[in-house]
């Protein structure tokens, strides 16, 4: 035998070696991502629609969702899903059978996606900024299908504060808004928003079930009282405040007129911050745009108004100036979303047809709070120790999150 050809017989046994060795932690991989997911996994995706009389083309439920995330996880279309999926003995299937197989999957998505959210909430930390309280960033955006025909949907998210990690998520279509109804509020929670969740019907839905609310707000956003049942004057109030001042009023939400039921006074407190010159000016300057954009002519009070943060709480125990702090983390849900849009390509649906495309939304929401699980596991989990069967399975995340 020739060096060279010893040299060949090298190569190709290392390459062997190296695609058995790559194989095999991807296996395993494969086999942490499962211990991962929600109990009953499998046996959901027949109860929930996903897998209907056989699989047909995939030897089992697993084998069914690891091509799935294939296409949902890696951004890869279905054509080249189906390909990899082939190259790599999962499954024998074409693009359009994928795509059928997807349409049927957006009820079990859903459903693993709730309960991972579920299992995301961390001990309470004394770090908490409100002890023993759980403070969840809402929020809501808009997600469109390409072309000038595409369907829009609406994704309702809530991230808790404490963790960084999603606690709830819905999709709905465009023409359901904004509102903190769509939220199972908890005794104890602090749900936290902007403007768009200033409104009396939402802020009833959380004070009822004995929670509280941080929302922000502006001028006759939501109407408020003052302690004599009259219209309160809030921009008298806030031009004796100096520039970096925080400060805070006690106010009432009436009933609204014409409303149907119970005609509780709720009472709030009004937060406020003093923005510094630079800020208010580029407040007023995105005011402007706005409206020459919508053809609206602005109020001299909305201008005025611009130069504050007004934040409207039923939490009655921290200062005006702790509120104030509490509610410049909101823009964590802001961040969330850019990683939903970006990183998992949240932004621009692929599919045109509305189940699927709905599907397509839920199992691209199941990835993010898989991801998530992954790195809270990894982040909780001390390496000091003995650790018995599952916590050393769960010691394997570190590498693979």
């Amino acid at each position: 035998m020739q060096a060279g050809e010893v040299e060949e017989q090298f190569d190709d046994d290392t390459l062997n070696w190296q695609h058995e060795t790559g194989a095999a932690g991807l296996e395993q991989d494969w086999g942490l991502v499962m211990q991962m997911l929600p109990a009953q996994w499998q046996s959901k995706a027949t109860e929930l629609g996903a897998v209907r009389r056989q699989l047909r083309n995939f030897k089992d439920v697993a084998s069914m969702l690891r091509v799935l995330l294939i296409h949902l996880a890696d951004g890869c279309s279905l054509r080249e899903t189906a390909v990899r999926a082939k190259a790599g003995g999962l499954a024998d299937v074409s693009d359009v059978a994928l795509f059928k197989r997807l349409r049927s999957c957006g009820d079990w998505f859903q459903w693993m996606t709730q309960e991972l959210t579920g299992a995301m909430a961390l001990p309470q930390s004394p770090q908490q900024i409100l002890p023993g309280r759980r403070v969840r960033l809402i929020d809501g955006s808009s997600v469109c299908e390409p072309g000038a025909t595409g369907s829009t949907w609406r994704l309702h998210y809530a991230l808790n504060l404490h963790t960084l990690g999603c606690d709830e998520v819905h999709v709905t279509d465009a023409s359901v808004g904004e509102s903190l109804i769509h939220y199972d509020i908890q005794p104890g929670d602090v749900a936290m928003a902007d403007r768009g969740y200033a409104n009396r019907r939402g802020l009833l839905h959380v004070v009822r079930r004995h929670a509280d609310v941080v929302l922000r707000t502006g001028l006759g956003r939501i109407v408020l009282h003052d302690a004599n049942a009259q219209p309160l004057a809030l921009l008298p109030l806030l031009r004796k405040m100096h520039i970096g001042q925080a400060a805070d009023w006690q106010a009432f939400v009436p009933p609204s007129k014409g409303e149907k039921g119970s005609r509780e006074v709720v009472a709030v407190r009004v937060c406020a911050y003093k923005k510094t010159a630079q800020q208010t000016r580029a407040a007023v300057q995105a005011i402007e745009q706005e409206a020459r954009r919508k053809g609206n002519q602005v109020k001299p009070e909305t201008i005025e108004a611009a130069g504050y943060v007004i934040v409207l709480t039923t939490l009655m125990e921290p200062s005006a100036h702790q509120i104030m702090e509490l509610y410049r983390k909101r823009w964590q849900v802001e961040l969330a979303f850019k990683r939903l849009k970006s990183l998992l390509q949240l932004g621009h649906l692929k599919k045109l047809d509305e189940q699927g495309a709905k599907a397509w939304l839920q199992g691209k929401l199941m990835v993010a709070c898989l991801i998530e699980t992954f790195i809270l596991t990894a982040e909780r989990f001390s390496p000091w120790g003995y650790l018995g069967p599952k916590e050393s399975a769960i010691a394997q995340t570190l590498a693979l999150a």
